[in-house]
Order: C-alpha cells, then structure tokens, then sequence
C-alpha cells in the first residue's frame, strides 16, 4: 500500500465516510439520465450503473431486483427519495 500523506489519508477518509451520501447522489442523477434518455442502449446502460450504485449503498437484494426488473425510473425515484429521508434522520 502506497505512503499518502496525512493530507491525502483525510480526502481519502471523508469520502468513505460520506460514500452512502455520494452514491444517493449518483443515483439521483441516473434517475435523470433515464427519463432523459433517447436510446434503449443507453438506458441499460444507466440501470447497470444503478444496480452498482444499490449494491455499494448495500440496498437489500430483493428491492433491488425488484427495482431492476420493473426498469421505470419513477420507481427507482422513489426510492431514492426515501433512502435520503432515512439517510437524514439522527440515529438512535
């Protein structure tokens, strides 16, 4: 493992801490992308990257297959926006 230095460890140190936070945000941009984009190729394309994304945020893998095979971005939508209110509320 490469010597970073003490600067580099704290970049590398917030992005995993704030990792779920990013891939929320990746996800809203892909459900954009998908009701704006014009080809099939294009769309399969984005829900491989949403199925990444749901699997790095350790979504359960039931609703994310079930997300998958309906393929509507309304849905993924949704849910999205539901994991960021859970995301916000203060822990217990």
């Amino acid at each position: 493992m490469p010597d970073y230095t003490r600067h580099q460890k704290k970049i590398i140190e917030r992005y995993y801490d704030r990792r779920d936070e990013i891939m929320l945000g990746k996800l809203q941009e892909i459900v954009t992308e998908l009701y704006l984009a014009e080809t099939q190729a294009k769309r399969d394309q984005l829900w491989k990257r949403a199925e990444k994304a749901m699997t790095a945020l350790k979504v359960p893998d039931t609703i994310a297959q079930h997300i998958l095979t309906q393929a509507k971005p309304e849905i993924l939508a949704k849910n999205v926006r539901q994991w960021r209110e859970d995301a916000r509320k203060p822990p217990r």
